[in-house]
């Protein structure tokens, strides 16, 4: 990727009702650089292994994309108890096309829309990416009725992914020989895959790297992966896993490992660390949505 000198922008931020269940808004933070572009548009998914996290969580590296010229659209969706899986996918779907509808008004690029996540809001952003059109992701139809907006991703960034549901579940519980996982990742994080996944069966269906091992045929969005070298609650077989069968499909997929333990990419915007990942964002943004 071609790194370029930045032009740096105000950014205006925020809430927006981009769905609402019964009397229940669901909000998106719109992080809006203030020109007249048009800009690329990035829709945001927070972490928290599919339970925990709200829109706020990365606000800190989305008003930094965006005084790099990117529109954020950082999402609520629904999370257990309130629903399980595919609950939020079908939240996330409808926000993607959301987001093409609207895209124009905020001065951005309506065609091309891509996602990003943290975590399992990375697992989610890919899940997405390589189907587009599942009918249960799609279920939600546009309060505008526009049916011609499609959930197509023009790219996904991951950042530090939970890639395999049950392949961290297994590890969580102690029950894999290749890796074994420190005191702080334990029952507690299999209880909350146990709430949104419910079964073991739903955490294989849809874990991206089983998804084209079995066969399944996908979309291969353009893909960013950003990760520590070690991250304790992502065993890193896993994602290796994934990048090899990404590639093997077809896929074209940029890694960078950074040295080091730790979670938080893009949490301390003072470190190399962050200030590296955000320029390849940026770069892979305008490459793939511009």
């Amino acid at each position: 990727m071609t790194i370029s000198k930045q032009t740096t922008y105000e950014v205006q931020i925020e809430d927006v009702e981009y769905l609402r269940h019964g009397d229940k808004p669901f909000l998106a933070r719109l992080f809006k650089p203030q020109g007249s572009g048009p800009f690329p548009v990035m829709v945001e998914l927070h972490g928290g292994a599919w339970v925990n996290g709200n829109r706020e969580n990365g606000n800190v590296g989305n008003e930094a994309l965006a005084r790099n010229g990117v529109i954020v659209a950082a999402l609520d969706f629904r999370v257990p108890p309130e629903a399980s899986y595919p609950a939020s996918l079908a939240d996330i779907h409808y926000g993607i096309r959301w987001c093409k509808a609207h895209a124009e008004g905020w001065n951005g690029i309506s065609d091309k829309v891509g996602a990003m996540g943290t975590s399992s809001g990375a697992h989610q952003a890919m899940l997405l990416g390589m189907r587009p059109h599942d009918s249960r992701y799609a279920a939600l139809s546009l309060a505008n009725g526009a049916t011609e907006v499609d959930g197509t991703l023009g790219c996904v960034i991951m950042v530090s992914p939970v890639i395999d549901p049950l392949g961290r579940y297994n590890y969580a519980k102690g029950l894999r020989d290749d890796v074994k996982p420190p005191e702080s990742v334990g029952e507690r994080t299999a209880a909350m895959h146990d709430m949104y996944w419910v079964t073991e069966e739903a955490m294989a269906e849809a874990a991206p790297g089983r998804m084209l091992a079995r066969g399944e045929r996908t979309e291969l969005p353009p893909t960013l992966c950003l990760a520590r070298n070690y991250e304790a609650a992502h065993p890193r077989p896993d994602l290796d896993e994934f990048i090899m069968q990404y590639r093997k499909a077809g896929g074209q997929i940029h890694v960078t490992i950074f040295e080091g333990e730790g979670e938080g990419v893009l949490r301390d915007l003072s470190t190399d660390v962050a200030q590296q990942a955000l320029e390849q964002m940026t770069a892979f943004i305008q490459q793939n949505l511009v």
